[in-house]
């Protein structure tokens, strides 16, 4: 009888990603709901320390498979390692975010285990009679539709920032078990060779609390400099729309959108974005949307919490000086 819900982690360099700590913490709840095991599953190299961590945030069970083909992420030989753990262990449940490794994995992973996959939800709940139900976005972000399935295990990827970080507990303990990582050769058709990391300050953009977005009315690439200033007062990451990718003022690893990046901060400031429904699918699920547009009838205001009708480059200054005052 499947049993268990599982986390696939996500760390990178023996840091945790934060979506796996938000989805530990749902399954916590969960879990107690249900009566069923919560287990963490951590593949990588070197990883034996954080277990304590991932302890801490409420897993009953931790897996640690740690292998030196596991340093850095491989399509086949993660599929391998996981489709061989949960055909052994029959979970009812297996859940990871919907990032670049999570829309990579998890697609491969359920087409392993002949189970379908709910992608890129940002809603889950207990369900009475298929144990859990998800809510996912279709039509570009204008209408939801409830997601469940009677056939185990449950495959899902989650939104980040979907669900908040629960307070660690360092009184909880977990059980820790080892697993050796079995990989075929024939997983291992590209193999890595170098990951070129951009130096930055300022977070992840799918990971981000806060993001400051800009659009065509920036007019310029130079212009994004009084954006940049906004997010290091605050601690958001920037972001931008198809518009000015298109006009190679930023490049595309910064676009959010239905062809860019799925986001879902807490705040988003959308600067100069008329908002068109390209962008509004990779933001929409923002839980605060502040627009700032000099055109009054822009759509970006049909669906923004806050709106300011005003030119941003005497806006964006203004409220980059008021959060200066404020964090002193």
């Amino acid at each position: 009888m499947a049993k268990g819900i599982w986390i696939i982690f996500e760390q990178r360099n023996s840091e945790i990603r934060k979506v796996s700590l938000e989805l530990l913490s749902q399954g916590r709840k969960i879990a107690d709901e249900t009566g069923e095991p919560l287990v963490a599953v951590v593949l990588g190299h070197g990883i034996e320390g954080l277990a304590k961590e991932v302890a801490t945030y409420g897993a009953d069970k931790i897996i640690l498979v740690d292998d030196e083909k596991l340093a850095e992420y491989s399509t086949g030989a993660y599929t391998s390692v996981l489709n061989k753990l949960i055909r052994e262990g029959e979970p009812q449940a297996v859940l990871m975010g919907n990032t670049a490794l999570g829309k990579d994995l998890a697609p491969r992973l359920a087409q392993r285990l002949g189970v379908g996959l709910a992608s890129d939800c940002t809603g889950m709940e207990t369900d009475a009679t298929s144990f859990l139900s998800f809510i996912r976005p279709i039509y570009s972000g204008k209408a939801f539709t409830q997601v469940t399935s009677n056939v185990r295990p449950i495959l899902a990827t989650i939104r980040p920032n979907t669900f908040t970080v629960a307070a660690p507990d360092a009184s909880h303990q977990a059980e820790i078990v080892k697993e050796t990582a079995s990989i075929d050769p024939a997983d291992l058709r590209a193999i890595l060779k170098e990951v070129a990391i951009a130096a930055s300050k300022r977070p992840e953009l799918t990971e981000a609390d806060i993001i400051v977005s800009g659009g065509r009315g920036m007019k310029n690439p130079e212009n994004f400099a009084i954006l940049e200033q906004l997010a290091d007062v605050i601690g958001g990451a920037v972001g931008t729309s198809r518009a000015a990718v298109d006009a190679g003022w930023r490049e595309l690893k910064f676009q959010v959108g239905q062809t860019g990046k799925t986001v879902s901060p807490t705040l988003y400031i959308a600067c100069g974005i008329s908002g068109a429904i390209q962008h509004l699918a990779g933001m929409g699920s923002s839980k605060f949307i502040v627009a700032i547009n000099k055109d009054p009838e822009a759509n970006i205001f049909t669906i923004a919490d806050y709106g300011i009708v005003g030119d941003l480059f005497e806006v964006v200054p203004l409220l980059t000086e008021e959060f200066k005052k404020l964090s002193k």
